[in-house]
């Protein structure tokens, strides 16, 4: 597995204009002592739908990581971006800046954790942001307070973030810049600190632009589709709101890196989070879909008008609804999108979907990594030609996510010319 200080990688340069072009740069995190902190009182708070067994979790993600290494695929790992980046005094400072949470500590316990926090070392610091630290881990000499007598020794003095495993949902790469996501769940909004410091510090990010901001209108990048070079579709439901499409596309319009965003509305529930539940794409016009998202989704679609504002950026264009495989294969410039759907009934559609069946991760056109327990649904892409690469993911599914969520593209190449 290739690290970020590697010499003979950090020529590839990012830049993702695509879901399928050839992957060649990719973030993932593997689970760590972030998953320990998981327990039947908080799971659903830090949202689990169980307690995985973290070390048959980290088996799993090996495994992931070694197919996309073993298919020539640059592996960098989150842990290791954000341990180089801390070693800026800089990225130390905003690392403990994020952690500390004054209104829910109280100014001298919260001055107390700052002060543990800025003497540690970069390691150590990268640590604790991950996997948090509870009231008995905080030394007894730091902060004697109300605060602290009132909570168990093991609640959190800083949480854990258990859901840094879904790469995809705290930053995307648009072009060559990248989107910070902001992220609507409470015990999530931690980690759009980490991966700001870890893009503005790290010097193999340093100089990269953004699309978007961390403290703009809530998206997640499981919401971002890139259906084809300069047009996006984003999902917009339980956690990328309709402002949250319209500053993407407003941004990304600004910086002519789109010419198209079609804003698609997905059922508000846990079945549904992101849009790369229902559907991902699997070749330059191909998807896996959901059958019952099939004709019920919709898409707004959303260009830079002709008029120009005070400020001199152009108007928004906003036109729809229209189903949504209408308006993709119209932005794609394309006769209609192949659609190949989840299951053979409904009942394994259903249970397919709830275990990712939909969220598949691209390789290359036609090739795709998704979960082995999958069976139908994996069949049904290789009866259509596509290649599948089945990872077990037993416990890594406990979060709800899959392969596409765990990854973060961060370079792709071109699609192949059309013959």
């Amino acid at each position: 597995m290739t690290g970020p200080g590697t010499d003979d990688t950090t020529t590839i340069a990012p830049g993702v204009d695509s879901e399928v072009g050839p992957l060649r740069s990719v973030l993932l995190h593997r689970p760590g002592g972030e998953l320990t902190r998981l327990t039947p009182r908080n799971n659903d708070q830090l949202l689990f739908d169980s307690i995985p067994w973290v070390e048959r979790a980290q088996q799993e993600h090996d495994a992931f990581a070694e197919v996309l290494a073993s298919r020539g695929v640059e592996v960098l790992l989150l842990a290791d971006v954000l341990g180089e980046s801390l070693a800026d005094p800089r990225a130390h400072a905003a690392g403990v800046h994020a952690a500390v949470d004054e209104r829910r500590l109280g100014s001298e316990l919260a001055d107390a954790l700052r002060s543990h926090l800025s003497g540690l070392g970069a390691g150590a610091l990268r640590e604790t942001l991950m996997r948090g630290m509870t009231f008995e881990e905080l030394p007894a000499s730091e902060g004697a307070s109300l605060v602290r007598k009132m909570h168990h020794a093991h609640d959190f003095v800083v949480d854990p973030l258990p859901n840094l495993l879904f790469t995809r949902d705290s930053s995307a790469w648009i072009a060559d810049r990248v989107a910070i996501s902001s992220l609507a769940m409470p015990a999530r909004s931690r980690e759009t600190a980490l991966l700001d410091l870890a893009y503005a510090y790290h010097p193999r990010f340093r100089g990269a632009s953004r699309a978007y901001g961390a403290h703009s209108a809530p998206v997640e990048g499981g919401d971002v589709l890139l259906l084809a070079p300069g047009v996006l579709a984003v999902g917009v439901g339980e956690r990328t709101t309709a402002a949250g499409a319209e500053s993407l596309a407003r941004s990304v319009f600004a910086d002519g890196i789109a010419h198209t965003v079609l804003a698609v509305p997905i059922a508000q529930n846990r079945a549904t989070m992101h849009l790369d539940t229902v559907c991902t794409m699997i070749g330059p016009d191909a998807v896996v879909m959901y059958p019952l998202a099939r004709d019920s989704l919709v898409a707004y679609t959303m260009r830079p008008g002709d008029d120009v504002a005070a400020d001199g950026t152009r108007e928004l264009r906003v036109d729809g609804p229209e189903p949504f495989l209408d308006a993709a294969a119209t932005a794609m410039g394309i006769d209609r999108l192949r659609v190949i759907d989840t299951g053979l009934d409904p009942v394994t559609a259903e249970r397919e979907q709830w275990d990712d069946g939909n969220n598949t991760l691209a390789l290359a056109p036609g090739v795709v990594v998704g979960y082995e327990r999958n069976t139908q649904t994996n069949a049904r892409l290789e009866e259509a030609g596509i290649e599948v690469l089945a990872i077990a993911g037993s416990e890594l599914g406990s979060g709800r996510g899959g392969p596409r969520c765990m990854s973060c593209p961060i370079a792709r190449g071109p699609l192949p010319s059309a013959s």
